[in-house]
């Protein structure tokens, strides 16, 4: 029997079924087409209005393809020339660089302000793919420059250093200036995977607002991201197996905000800080740190201070076989000098390698001196079943 007319104006249930269907199709119309066509996916909607006012299709006014400027993303061909005359065509219009799936072998890459670099983001755990830039150049300081380019976004791409390694380490993104400048940087990386680099996985030198989200930054001879400024947004990100700290900020920082981060099998360290401030630090997973899960220390006659810790779960720290500079390298926690914290919440566990090889640790728990203004409470410790 089929669905009887409504008596009170309503739809049938077959009817709401095929609103409901046509609805979910034109949903994904819409985000497939905003996928495709990148940072200027909404430019260019919003230009289809008055295409018959412009010739040339729509994504080609709005997104530069770096195969348009003679890249060819075989991994074996110099694409540094084609990349950067995309980039550079970008900076004239203010718009999106897109980057097809492929391997792309290029040195350092400049950004001018308020440009996008975008690829299809489908890299796995273990391995770049889609979207792929690959270094091939020793003597470069970075393969992405962003020194400059102030509201730079950097959305699904791959960069993979070869572990290349000049007269100094090579980062893989990196902003270096020498002071703060007149205006707030604003970059935004997203969805981006980061390896192999014999220096940072990502350094902001002297940054100024940024923020970098759903990134992997693994394997690489620095940390996975080191930071030296203000005002960051580093939410839901790894940081993993980078041979110094996962988050490193060994000069000034100060109000930025660690969120849901997986942080784990970094050398040195899971999140270090010398003489920081200001900082929320809640939620991440931090797991296997050769040194300290959270280390805040001093640098110089500077000190930590006002820094919440709340809510994230510390394991395995101070893994023995990876050395350490101190005896107190082999703790979860360690806060020297600090003023103004609260480490409040947090579960931390002791334990071995995986499949519960090699020794157990870390050989402490919570490492404090010399605190002022904090509170330490309702934290818990347990240990790894063997």
């Amino acid at each position: 029997m089929g669905n009887p007319e409504p008596t009170n104006g309503q739809p049938t249930d077959a009817e709401l079924r095929r609103s409901r269907r046509n609805f979910l199709v034109a949903a994904g119309t819409v985000g497939a087409g905003m996928l495709l066509t990148g940072a200027g996916g909404i430019a260019a909607a919003a230009d289809e209005k008055n295409a018959g006012e412009r010739s040339g299709p729509v994504a080609e006014r709005h997104t530069l393809n770096v195969r348009d400027f003679g890249a060819t993303g075989d991994g074996k061909t110099d694409d540094t020339k084609a990349i950067q005359k995309a980039l550079d065509s970008a900076a004239g219009t203010q718009g999106t660089v897109f980057v097809p799936e492929g391997s792309y072998m290029s040195g350092e890459l400049r950004m001018s302000p308020g440009t996008a670099l975008c690829g299809f983001p489908v890299w796995s755990y273990r391995h770049s793919q889609g979207a792929v830039i690959r270094l091939n150049d020793s003597a470069a300081k970075c393969l992405l420059n962003l020194t400059g380019a102030y509201g730079a976004m950097v959305n699904g791409v791959c960069f993979h250093g070869g572990r290349l390694g000049g007269d100094g380490p090579i980062h893989g993104i990196m902003i270096d200036k020498p002071d703060y400048g007149s205006q707030e940087d604003t970059p935004r990386i997203d969805g981006c995977r980061v390896e192999q680099f014999t220096g940072d996985g990502i350094r902001l030198e002297r940054i100024w607002c940024f923020s970098v989200r759903h990134s992997h930054s693994v394997h690489n001879g620095g940390c996975g991201l080191r930071v030296r400024g203000w005002d960051g947004f580093i939410l839901d990100n790894w940081f993993s197996g980078n041979a110094m700290a996962g988050y490193g900020a060994y000069d000034e920082s100060a109000s930025n905000t660690l969120t849901a981060n997986r942080i784990e099998w970094n050398r040195q360290g899971g999140i270090l800080i010398h003489g920081g401030s200001t900082y929320n630090i809640t939620g991440n997973y931090i797991d296997r740190s050769g040194r300290c899960g959270i280390a805040l220390l001093p640098r110089g006659e500077s000190h930590c201070g006002v820094i919440t810790a709340t809510g994230n779960v510390i394991y395995r720290s101070g893994k023995p076989d990876w050395g350490k500079e101190s005896d107190y390298d082999s703790a979860h926690a360690r806060f020297e000098e600090v003023r103004g914290l609260a480490f409040i919440g947090n579960a931390m566990t002791a334990g071995r390698d995986d499949g519960n090889r090699g020794a157990l640790s870390p050989d402490y728990s919570i490492v404090v001196r010399r605190l002022a203004s904090s509170v330490i409470k309702d934290n818990v410790g347990t240990l790894q079943k063997t």
